[in-house]
């Protein structure tokens, strides 16, 4: 697998993790449905080409969608990832797009899929909350999950306390699937589980994590 492009909205928090890893030569774009995402700033600081699609001045969401694969089939982009990007893709740019679409979410799926995970795991008051990244498909936080990390959840933490925990492990763990994704170290089976191929290094790389990873 080569190049992707990276989707976002908003901060870009995750895209800088991911530049920071060592992956921005690999990023062959990065596109904004929002014209005032700070996101921008990180990829003009690593030379890397963007745009916005503005959804606000679009009449319809298949005009918008449109707009996005024009850019990523532009670039011919072998995977697309998803990195704050807020807004739902529908079937028509699901399967018009060539390539796979991943997407990192701040829950466990398929617990506390949607909006406000944080929250809703705050609100449950579970001992564990984390990360999954998935496929993207036409049903919304329902792909072929990658991989999921857990956070603990203390009955002392805030809403806040739960979503920087979060924050820090997706920065961490998205920058290390997207680098297996391009060396073709991950496989879907016909039945939907998904297979990560382990290197020597993985073990040492793994352990540097301050929270639990389960494949």
């Amino acid at each position: 697998m080569g190049n992707f492009s990276v989707l976002i909205s908003g901060k870009g928090t995750n895209l800088k993790a991911i530049c920071e890893s060592g992956l921005s030569k690999k990023i062959d774009c990065v596109i904004s449905s929002n014209p005032e995402a700070t996101g921008l700033q990180i990829a003009k600081y690593y030379n890397i080409p963007s745009y916005t699609i503005n959804y606000k001045l679009y009449c319809s969401r298949k005009d918008f969608e449109h707009q996005l694969l024009c850019i990523t089939n532009k670039y011919n982009s072998s995977l697309i990832v998803l990195a704050g990007f807020m807004r739902i893709l529908s079937e028509y740019f699901i399967t018009q797009c060539p390539t796979k679409i991943i997407n990192i979410h701040p829950s466990l799926l398929p617990s506390f899929a949607g909006i406000n995970a944080q929250k809703q795991a705050f609100d449950a008051k579970v001992k564990l909350s984390g990360v999954t990244i998935h496929f993207v498909t036409e049903k919304l936080d329902h792909g072929p999950i990658i991989t999921q990390g857990m956070v603990p959840i203390n009955s002392i933490d805030s809403i806040e306390d739960i979503t920087t925990k979060i924050l820090q492990l997706e920065h961490k763990l998205y920058p290390f699937i997207i680098q297996k994704l391009i060396n073709n170290q991950v496989t879907v089976e016909s039945t939907g589980h998904v297979n990560i191929i382990k290197d020597n290094n993985d073990h040492n790389l793994l352990g540097k994590l301050i929270h639990q990873i389960s494949y």
